[in-house]
């Protein structure tokens, strides 16, 4: 193998840069050529290519977002799309493609591999909503930004006597809002792998009252519901003066942590390594502090689990 791709798909993720510069240079370390595609699958089908050097991902690391910039492409469902894809790749010399992204970049890189071409991919999101990895790429980085808008709502409402109901990311996968309720210290987690009991909400609410406690935080994660609509319920039902943030894209952002940056760099290497090896069909993933290859199709057809017993330690710790 002489010459392969790297792309990013889906939703950008704070790390991605840190995986594109370890293809590019473990690639560049492996006597590859190193081709970066533009704007995802669209960019696949397009052509639209630039060669990637040692210079090309200089002071990148630190980096939020993605240089390679990204977006979703629904035409690439399409077999003739994909095998087109394929002959463009081909026709100018790439061997082995890497795909960083979500649950539908992951599909895509699964077609190209049913069809012949060497994949492999990287779980870029967020959500941290892949099974078979501990983590994705940008989950550290974003429940950090949720804690640090916490502190800071935490100290308004301390001022303000007030409720505050905050909403994060996380349509079918509750582990932002979990995880940064249970740093942050919040009163009440709602994810959607629960069902949301606002008698419970209302009733910690209440108790905190009595016992003299004039502030709280409840997390509501997109997938529950608004956080207008969980604020309104408890201001209907406790008459508490209660305000919404919505932290909205804000997440996604931001220059990576140290982990996020370490974890695209362990990644990245791998997934180069095995196209090497002449390794296909296989998303890296990170799993007891070991890096791992899993097969694309066991990524996909496992459905990600929150952490319930972390969801049980959360409640029992905001009494």
């Amino acid at each position: 193998m002489k010459k392969i791709a790297v792309l990013t798909s889906g939703g950008d993720a704070p790390g991605m840069n840190a995986a594109i510069r370890a293809v590019v240079r473990r690639g560049i370390f492996k006597d590859l050529e190193v081709i970066g595609v533009r704007h995802g699958y669209q960019g696949l089908m397009d052509g639209d290519y630039t060669p990637l050097g040692l210079g090309s991902v200089g002071d990148i690391i630190q980096r939020g977002g993605t240089i390679l910039q990204t977006a979703r492409c629904e035409a690439f469902k399409e077999l003739p799309v994909q095998q087109m894809a394929i002959q463009k790749m081909r026709e100018i010399g790439i061997e082995g493609l890497v795909v960083i992204g979500g649950d539908g970049s992951f599909n895509g890189a699964l077609k190209l591999t049913n069809l012949g071409f060497p994949t492999i991919g990287i779980p870029g999101t967020i959500d941290n909503d892949i099974a078979c990895t501990d983590m994705t790429l940008g989950f550290d980085t974003a429940v950090n930004t949720v804690i640090d808008a916490i502190d800071k709502i935490r100290d308004t409402a301390t001022s303000h006597d007030r409720t505050y109901v905050v909403e994060v990311m996380g349509r079918h996968a509750g582990d932002i809002a979990l995880w940064s309720g249970l740093a942050g210290g919040a009163e009440s987690v709602l994810i959607p792998e629960t069902e949301a009991n606002m008698d419970d909400i209302v009733g910690r609410l209440l108790s905190g009252q009595k016992r003299g406690k004039k502030h709280s935080i409840i997390i509501v994660a997109e997938g529950v519901s608004t956080g207008g609509k969980i604020g309104e319920i408890i201001r209907e039902r406790t008459g508490f003066e209660t305000r919404v943030t919505v932290l909205g894209h804000i997440q996604r952002g931001g220059s990576p942590s140290a982990y996020d940056r370490v974890l695209g760099s362990q990644l990245g290497a791998k997934a180069v390594d095995l196209l090497v090896e002449g390794i296909s069909g296989k998303m890296v993933g990170i799993q007891n502090n070991e890096i791992v290859a899993v097969d694309l199709q066991e990524a996909l057809g496992t459905k990600h689990q929150v952490s319930l017993p972390l969801y049980e330690l959360a409640r029992s710790l905001s009494i």
